[in-house]
């Protein structure tokens, strides 16, 4: 791929907000057309995790949930936050167990994602997760969730029809989608 060099010049930076997930900072620039401005970044302290869990019926399980920041409730895959120094594959696994009580003895990785790079730098990963084996759930105590248990097919166009509209979700169920022929 070709590589581009940066045309933004950075100036200053300075604190404006933290809390445990996130840092926010207004940086001062010169612009690409060499004008004056700002820009301000939301550096995630987590890396996004999606995982699409899939039984050998082609079943899938979705979580539900009400989404504060959106003030509506949300259909999505099994999600959450891994930590910058974990392996992504190893917080898949947890999310996975934590949100639907399945462990997986088959994984594969499905997609990389920056989830919204206009204003934060998250890194997202997807994963794929067959080979089910059912459990009992660990909520955290923020989360509120319904299972729903739905074919493959039935997700991919409740994410045509945007009854999904979580970016992790919309792109692991349409990979995953693609991965197997539907």
């Amino acid at each position: 791929m070709e590589q581009h060099e940066n045309p933004w010049k950075t100036l200053s930076t300075k604190f404006i907000y933290e809390n445990p997930w996130i840092h926010v900072r207004e940086d001062q620039v010169i612009n690409p057309s060499g004008g004056n401005g700002i820009y301000g970044v939301i550096h995630m302290k987590n890396k996004a995790i999606g995982i699409v869990p899939l039984d050998e019926e082609g079943f899938t399980y979705l979580v539900g949930q009400y989404r504060y920041t959106l003030n509506e409730y949300s259909w999505e895959t099994p999600m959450g936050g891994g930590q910058m120094d974990v392996d992504p594959l190893e917080s898949a696994k947890r999310e996975l167990k934590e949100e639907t009580g399945f462990t997986a003895a088959q994984w594969t990785f499905v997609a990389h994602i920056h989830t919204s790079n206009s204003v934060t730098d998250e890194d997202g990963y997807v994963f794929l997760a067959q080979e089910l084996t059912a459990g009992e759930t660990e909520f955290e105590e923020t989360e509120d969730l319904s299972i729903m248990k739905i074919h493959i097919k039935e997700a991919v166009e409740m994410v045509m029809d945007n009854r999904i509209t979580d970016a992790l979700s919309v792109a692991g169920i349409l990979k995953v989608a693609r991965l197997l022929g539907i």
